[in-house]
């Protein structure tokens, strides 16, 4: 077994007194004594006393029936972050208690009356997501170049600021350390460019912090195709991984796109590249923009 390294003890010391201090301070606000708390969730007060000064480390099940007990989600006891404010507490339980019809008109609320409406800033900055094997890139180039503005690819952007390709920097990183260079970038991006076309990484839209700060940026498509499509679009890349084991890489495949499908949808606009060549393709888009564009200027 590895040991843990200086760094990553120090890193799981401070998250659980961030966790203590959480679980203190909300069993504070809820008026709850220690002996109460044990009694609700069934944890001695002994290691609650232990827990609330970060030398507990609580197992998911322990923590979950004090997350019960206190009355609020699991995640807000974990939150890796630092304390937040009453305010936006309050706002998130709102939300939490919102019918989940609801959701969408909320968020466009929000957007329109904090962050102005950025239509026509949105409809210059184009972001093309979803699966790899879709065609993104090929599409992108395209669509950029009938347009005449900059075509972006972001997973190059972030693998030319770190010198290193995608695969060394999630290895040597891991998944979390990239997300934060994706983020970054794109910020780096929105700074530097007000027109552009962006091709995303397949798995951007499964960060929501960044999933939002591209919808509320840009206008995103989906270019999506026919699993079969993908795959054989993949290996015409040159990636032979997939023939290694086929069916499986097909389930997987599967299962990618069942789960991120909600996420995609979420998309200004949704390309099906399947059975076309790039230049139909384009020219498929193009008037769906067409439209979409008519369509804003008339509700405006």
């Amino acid at each position: 077994m590895n040991r843990m390294s200086k760094k990553d003890s120090l890193d799981l010391d401070a998250f659980l007194l961030r966790l203590g201090e959480r679980v203190r301070t909300i069993r504070a606000r809820r008026g709850m004594s220690r002996k109460a708390l044990g009694k609700h969730s069934d944890v001695s007060e002994r290691y609650l006393a232990q827990l609330e000064v970060g030398s507990g480390n609580c197992s998911i099940v322990l923590l979950r029936r004090i997350a019960n007990a206190l009355g609020v989600p699991i995640r807000e006891l974990i939150d890796d972050q630092p304390e937040q404010s009453l305010d936006r507490e309050l706002l998130m339980q709102l939300i939490d208690q919102l019918p989940s019809d609801q959701l969408t008109a909320a968020r466009e609320f929000i957007l329109t009356k904090f962050r102005g409406k950025q239509d026509d800033l949105r409809r210059d900055r184009i972001a093309l997501v979803g699966l790899r094997g879709g065609g993104k890139s090929t599409i992108g180039k395209l669509l950029a170049e009938k347009l005449e503005i900059p075509f972006l690819e972001l997973d190059r952007l972030i693998e030319q600021q770190c010198g290193m390709k995608l695969n060394e920097i999630f290895e040597m990183f891991g998944q979390a350390t990239f997300r934060r260079m994706e983020r970054s970038t794109l910020e780096m991006i929105l700074d530097k460019y007000s027109r552009f076309v962006l091709a995303t990484g397949g798995g951007l839209v499964t960060e929501p912090g960044t999933f939002e700060l591209l919808l509320s940026s840009c206008f995103t498509i989906w270019i999506q195709a026919k699993p079969n499509e993908h795959m054989e679009r993949v290996i015409a890349q040159g990636d032979l991984r997939p023939m290694a084991d086929n069916a499986a890489a097909m389930d997987d495949l599967l299962a990618i796109l069942q789960s991120r499908e909600a996420l995609y949808s979420r998309s200004d606009l949704s390309l099906n590249t399947s059975g076309q060549t790039p230049r139909q393709s384009l020219s498929t888009l193009m008037r769906l923009l067409e439209r979409k564009t008519l369509r804003t200027k008339v509700r405006a």
